[in-house]
C-alpha cells in the first residue's frame, strides 16, 4: 500500500479511488464476472477468464471490466460468467467453456444479444 506522506499524495490516491469508482459505475459499461471458486476453477474457470481476456485484447475492446468472485452456489453449473450492461439486469451463463465464452462475449458483451442456452435460469 502507498504510504501518505503529504496533502498532495492524499489528493492523488483520491482521484485514482474516483476514477475507478467512475469507471465501475459508467452508463453503458459493461461487467464481466468469472466465478472462480475452487469449484469453478476445477471446471476449467482459468481458461474460461484467459478466453475473455484474451477476446478483448485482440479485438481491442474498451469499456469492459472483468473481475472474478468466489463460488456462487451453483457448482453444477461452473464455470459460471455474469454479464452487466449498463443498467440492464445481470445475466449468468453456465458450463461457459473457452469457445462459449468468445461467444458470449461477440453476441452479449459488444452485440447487446444474450446467449439464450447458456443462461442459468431460477
Amino acid at each position: 500500500m502507498t504510504t501518505v506522506k503529504s496533502l498532495e499524495d492524499l489528493k492523488k490516491l483520491r482521484e485514482a479511488a474516483l476514477e475507478k469508482r467512475a469507471v465501475k459505475t459508467a452508463s453503458g459499461q459493461a461487467q464481466v464476472t468469472v466465478a472462480m471458486g475452487t469449484c469453478g476453477i476445477a471446471a476449467g474457470a482459468r481458461e474460461t477468464m484467459k478466453a475473455i481476456l484474451d477476446t478483448i485484447e485482440t479485438e481491442n475492446l474498451s469499456g469492459i471490466v472483468v473481475s472474478q468472485t468466489g463460488c456462487i452456489g451453483l457448482c453444477e453449473k461452473e464455470p459460471i460468467v455474469q454479464v452487466v450492461i449498463g443498467e440492464q439486469p445481470k445475466v449468468i451463463y453456465g458450463k461457459v467453456n473457452p469457445e462459449v465464452a468468445r461467444r458470449i462475449m461477440k453476441e452479449h458483451v459488444t452485440g447487446g444479444k444474450p446467449v439464450e442456452e447458456y443462461i442459468v435460469t431460477a
